[in-house]
């Protein structure tokens, strides 16, 4: 019990970690569109997000397989505070929260995933609609056993997002 008051404690002071205005690319209001695949039931999603102000936005995250081999689904609710913002590029922390399923033959296992991770988002000058995302932090899962690990995610499986 105490470890997880200490986590909790630790989340708290990691999302008001930096609260300094931002002085980058405008998304404010826009919806992103794209894919990711941080749910621990290695499933692709498709993932949005939505800047709702200039330190916080939104987003989640749906997966979903039919196979009766390696399928399942996942859901979850991602949200997102800037620490700080550069011409192309912002730093951010999150906490994603998802309810996770896989099947195989076998075996059906369901659980969640909690992840509280540090990222970046980028673009490339002259194609802002694009963002390219990385992650890094910690994870607390459950499929069949619950796991506490460190987890980093490159920009291809962070998420890939086309701002409309």
């Amino acid at each position: 019990m105490l470890l997880y008051r200490n986590f909790f404690r630790f989340a708290g002071v990691f999302l008001i970690f930096f609260c300094a205005p931002s002085w980058g690319l405008d998304q404010i209001g826009r919806l992103g569109i794209g894919v990711t695949q941080q749910l621990k039931n290695d499933l692709p999603g498709i993932s949005f997000k939505l800047q709702k102000s200039e330190s916080f936005a939104m987003g989640g995250i749906l997966g979903l397989s039919t196979s009766d081999n390696n399928g399942g689904y996942g859901a979850g609710l991602k949200f997102y505070r800037n620490m700080f913002e550069e011409p192309q590029l912002n730093f951010y922390s999150a906490v994603m929260g998802a309810l996770i399923k896989k099947k195989s033959k076998t075996t059906n296992e369901s659980g969640f995933q909690f992840d509280l991770t540090l990222g970046s988002e980028f673009s490339f000058s002259g194609l802002h609609s694009l963002g390219f995302s990385f992650e890094f932090g910690i994870s607390l899962n459950k499929l069949n056993d619950f796991i506490v690990e460190t987890v980093g995610y490159q920009f291809v499986v962070a998420a890939v997002h086309f701002y409309l």
